[in-house]
């Protein structure tokens, strides 16, 4: 089973307009909702794909239970912990000539909770993944990542993390089975900034060498670069189209490469042995597609628009 964790879900509350003009009343040409946060839109991708996840973290009042609500009318399975006090978060997207987000804080949770969520790790064990992806909200602890993976220790999980700065730093010691920097996010680790295929390689190394077990790195236009366990390189090109979301293309790429690793059904029903083990090139492209996929639609990707561009990069 994949696990995800969102410690902050969201509806995101999507308005169209021409142009915003501060301090007037403005009016919008379309509007849409979508039911997300990081580990949630993973868990999206992945059921496109045709793998089952358990999407797991803190939902709170009428906003937490619409997510919820619709999660399970996806078909995907769930094991939020209910907060008594305030609600998930509102993030209102403004669509413009230029892209504006105002992103809620979401509610705080109290160390009881937060035990509630750990109790449900114990579900979790051999041959299973766990995604934790994204910032941590502020009544957390900052080490939160640490003390998921240290209670996990000694099972054969698979680790996902995607995340920045010292939440991914402090994470290595546990050898993730993949850490997913873009590249201005890799630089920010080491006080660079790495413009070639080369540096990227020399910097995902380093990260290997910290713990990391496979370091992917996104490039968004330039496409996406993997260093495997086995400290083979891989570089995969950018998809073709036109852009016309920002949200969730990373946690697609995440969902796409962690389907490939673990053995996707193929366009045409049938499914490659993923017993055989990774093949790396084919996830890298699975997860670069799945990425486009999402730059390229209006939402999340859609398991056709996945496969396309899969033949695209073929």
């Amino acid at each position: 089973m994949i696990y995800t964790v969102t410690f902050n879900p969201a509806v995101d509350y999507c308005i169209h307009m021409e142009a915003v003009r501060v301090g007037e009343v403005n009016r919008s040409k379309g509007e849409e909702i979508f039911f997300g946060g990081k580990g949630i839109n993973v868990s999206v991708v992945l059921k496109e794909l045709g793998l089952r996840s358990r999407a797991l973290g803190f939902v709170a009042g009428f906003t937490g239970q619409a997510i919820e609500l619709w999660l399970k009318g996806s078909g995907i399975d769930t094991g939020f912990v209910r907060l008594e006090q305030g609600f998930s978060r509102i993030n209102v997207k403004i669509k413009a000539s230029a892209e504006t987000d105002l992103n809620g804080q979401g509610p705080d949770i109290p160390a009881e909770k937060l035990e509630e969520l750990f109790a449900m790790l114990d579900e979790i064990g051999d041959g299973d993944t766990i995604v934790l992806s994204g910032s941590i909200p502020p009544s957390l602890p900052p080490d939160i990542y640490e003390k998921i993976l240290e209670k996990l220790e000694g099972r054969r999980v698979r680790a996902v993390v995607d995340a920045a700065g010292e939440l991914l730093l402090n994470t290595l010691k546990y050898r993730p089975f993949l850490v997913k920097p873009n590249d201005f996010e890799l630089g920010e680790l080491f006080g660079v900034k790495p413009d070639t295929t080369e540096e990227i390689v020399e910097y995902a190394r380093r990260l290997k060498g910290m713990g990391a077990v496979n370091v992917l790195v996104s490039r968004a236009g330039d496409g996406a670069v993997l260093v495997d366990e086995g400290n083979g390189v891989h570089v995969c090109g950018a998809c073709s189209g036109t852009v016309r979301n920002s949200v969730g293309a990373g946690d697609s790429m995440v969902a796409g490469f962690v389907a490939g690793c673990l053995g996707v059904p193929a366009a045409d029903g049938q499914a490659w042995d993923a017993a055989a083990g990774c093949d790396y090139g084919f996830a890298l492209r699975l997860g670069t597609a799945a990425g486009g996929a999402t730059a390229f639609s209006h939402g999340l990707a859609g398991r056709e628009d996945i496969f396309r561009l899969l033949r695209q990069l073929s």
